[in-house]
């Protein structure tokens, strides 16, 4: 419950003001603005508004001009996991999965969780082999078929 999440990224500077554009990992700028402080506290929201091409537009306390905002280009908006909103049963954060060792429906090592990815079909755990390896994995209940804090049960199957 500790890992901070990563809610948006730093895409740019926007206009000479200090704004940036945000990218969205979220449920959109509504999800962010429930946020007043990123990244342990280095960054405060001032304003927020959507930018109608699926990601934001912010201004920070902290980022005072142009040159300010191109120095954040790349930086990742965290809040802590603690923060974030209750799941419903089969609900999970990206955070919450990376670094799950993951076994077999056996209970046999088959890696560790490395990331996350969705290319729009829906989520894939990428899996890091003890070799160096690494296969990707469907999050579907026919490909995970349970998970928890602590691993992630990867079907028969899946990890050849």
């Amino acid at each position: 419950m500790d890992k901070p999440v990563t809610l948006a990224a730093i895409a740019g500077a926007h206009g000479v003001a200090g704004e940036v554009r945000l990218k969205l990992f979220g449920e959109g700028v509504e999800a962010l603005s429930a946020y007043k402080s990123f990244n342990d506290g280095a960054l405060t929201l001032k304003k927020l508004r959507d930018d109608g091409k699926g990601g934001a537009i912010a201004r920070f306390a902290e980022v005072s001009d142009r040159t300010a905002a191109e120095k954040l280009r790349g930086t990742a908006l965290t809040v802590p996991r603690w923060a974030m909103p209750p799941l419903a049963e089969g609900e999970y954060y990206h955070a919450d999965l990376v670094g799950l060792a993951a076994v077999s429906p056996a209970g046999a090592s088959l890696g560790t969780v490395v990331a996350v990815e969705n290319f729009g079909a829906g989520d894939i755990l990428e899996i890091e082999k003890p070799d160096g390896k690494r296969f990707m994995v469907p999050m579907t209940l026919h490909a995970v078929p349970d998970w928890n804090g602590e691993r992630a049960v990867i079907a028969d199957g899946f990890a050849d």
